[in-house]
């Protein structure tokens, strides 16, 4: 790290922190004294403790993710020196993997209990850009072909951080509809808001980080039309920071134990995050265990006994 310089690399984010948190106190004063539920302070300290944690995590792991950065930079056989044009094409390279991250963690449940804890707040403003799941972390992985680009370690940790930074602004209710131009190619407020509801219509759309133009040209894009109502379809009850972050994973494990067969394990970790494998084999199973109980009892049941009518003769009486 000595030899490239890092230790001397600057911390955008780190220095963007005190102007993030004036805002956030700015925006909850506004909604105070316009009477709106904006900010909960359980909600807020959770977020805060979520996020602080985060930053913890971030500075132990400085050494490995620049060291991967640095194994694939001198892997390539060709370098892209950094200049302009190598930070504008970098950060758009990033954002689309960004994109692609996103979207996974949103159709797979492993990868959805790295992100849960981005959305499983109620609430919608600039404090909700702290809930950064601490597992997030292993999701480098998606990463790594922008770093075997070529791009040089230094050109790919700043735009990476301008691409973190740039979420902030986006949580918010109080910025609405931008230019026409703007919402059509960048992520907005708006975007961000329909991204964040509950509401079955709104689900998986809007995964731009900066860009909104990847959900428009792969289908995931929706206008914001009616308030949404932000959170996860299954609404958390705690604010408890470690149940936050993990309540998914544990959740995950239950189900691994249950697995029957590789077939389930699979599905439960890469499926979708609400197909309910277990739960819906359960039901499965005990519609066919309760249709198979019916049948037993009906072909178990006695032959009915022949009823004679008062007007009819009996066969065994011998007719006159």
């Amino acid at each position: 790290m000595e030899d490239i310089g890092a230790d001397n690399w600057p911390n955008i984010i780190l220095w963007a922190a005190p102007v993030m948190f004036i805002l956030v106190f700015v925006e909850w004063g506004i909604s105070l004294y316009q009477k709106k539920d904006t900010y909960d302070k359980k909600d807020f300290l959770a977020a805060t403790t979520i996020g602080l944690v985060n930053v913890g995590i971030s500075a132990l792991l400085k050494v490995f993710t620049f060291g991967v950065a640095l194994f694939c930079w001198n892997l390539v056989p060709w370098k892209i020196p950094a200049s302009a044009w190598s930070f504008v094409a970098c950060f758009f390279a990033i954002d689309f993997a960004r994109y692609w991250a996103h979207r996974v963690a949103h159709e797979q449940r492993f990868w959805w209990a790295t992100h849960i804890t981005h959305h499983n707040s109620s609430k919608y403003n600039f404090s909700v850009s702290f809930r950064l799941g601490w597992t997030q972390h292993i999701k480098i992985i998606f990463f790594v072909p922008v770093m075997l680009m070529g791009f040089d370690p230094f050109v790919f940790f700043i735009c990476h951080q301008i691409a973190v930074l740039y979420q902030f602004w986006i949580h918010t209710e109080y910025i609405k509809k931008l230019p026409r131009p703007i919402e059509f190619f960048f992520t907005t407020p708006s975007h961000h808001r329909v991204h964040h509801a509950s509401d079955a219509h709104y689900l998986d759309k809007n995964y731009g980080s900066t860009f909104i133009i990847w959900d428009r040209i792969f289908g995931t894009f929706m206008a914001e039309k009616e308030r949404p109502t932000y959170g996860i379809t299954k609404p958390v009850t705690s604010y408890n920071p470690i149940y936050l972050n993990f309540h998914e994973w544990s959740d995950i494990v239950k189900d691994l134990r249950k697995a029957k067969n590789r077939k389930e394990v699979f599905q439960i970790l890469f499926g979708k995050p609400g197909d309910e494998v277990i739960k819906n084999r359960e039901l499965r199973e005990r519609a066919e265990k309760e249709a198979s109980t019916s049948d037993v009892v009906t072909n178990n049941s006695p032959a009915p006994t022949p009823v004679l009518m008062s007007n009819e003769n009996s066969l065994l009486k011998k007719e006159d």
